[in-house]
């Protein structure tokens, strides 16, 4: 379904990401894991559009995806939500749900209102929020938002960057069983995490990068098994 393969990525002179490779298959929920600069975000803004590979390809079902404009790669099918959230604070809840909506905007209202109906139900607080502005809700609400808006495009593969940043353990929990359930519906995702057992209890499979190389993949299980192999890399 999504393929890395050999991909460097800079910023300027500076190399960030050294030959990446790795896959997403149909229905699979994988994680990257690494300590912080290790390019874990640079590798998801890559495959999102946002930065472009010097070298090697991204693929999805086989289609060049690598370099194409994130506004295009949304409209293929992958959605990403992004660390910090990058909510529109003066926006309203629907607002911002209608504007992860955009690269559907042509399908018709009934379209539209199913999905808002099924983000609405997998995250029902926001339904008390719709006419709230995102930014004077509390942070773990932002956090489905932000959730919500990426869904609204009802995409094929989600990235995700740092679910749980600056959230009470429960919230973290209930946000990582409403993307169970996201994948469970046939969505694969690519996650991001720094809370490295939550994000290996939740995956089927799990990479390591260190210093922008993958230094290790194996099953998640396998992973969190491996205590010298966390302590190494992941702290």
């Amino acid at each position: 379904m999504l393929e890395i393969d050999g991909i460097d990525v800079y910023y300027g002179p500076v190399q960030a990401l050294r030959g990446v490779s790795l896959t997403v298959g149909e229905g699979e929920m994988v994680a990257l894991l690494g300590a912080n600069g290790a390019g874990k975000t640079t590798t998801l803004r890559t495959v999102s559009g946002l930065l472009s590979p010097k070298q090697g390809s991204i693929r999805l079902d086989g289609q060049e995806i690598g370099g194409v404009p994130a506004q295009d790669v949304v409209g293929m099918g992958i959605a990403q939500l992004p660390q910090g959230r990058e909510l529109f604070s003066e926006l309203t809840v629907m607002e911002n749900l209608r504007l992860g909506h955009w690269s559907r905007r042509k399908e018709s209202s009934k379209e539209f209102n199913r999905r808002l109906d099924h983000v609405m139900n997998l995250l029902p607080k926001l339904d008390e929020r719709r006419n709230q502005a995102a930014g004077t809700m509390s942070g773990g609400e932002q956090q489905m938002l932000a959730m919500a808006r990426a869904l609204m495009c009802e995409p094929r593969v989600l990235l995700v960057d740092e679910l749980s940043m600056g959230l009470a353990p429960l919230i973290v929990t209930q946000l990582f069983d409403a993307m169970e359930a996201v994948n469970r519906e046939g969505t694969a995702i690519l996650v991001v995490e720094q809370f490295v057992t939550m994000a290996l209890k939740h995956t089927h499979r799990a990479y390591v990068l260190a210093k922008g190389e993958v230094v290790a993949e194996d099953t998640s299980n396998t992973i969190l098994e491996s205590p010298e192999l966390v302590e190494a890399y992941l702290g």
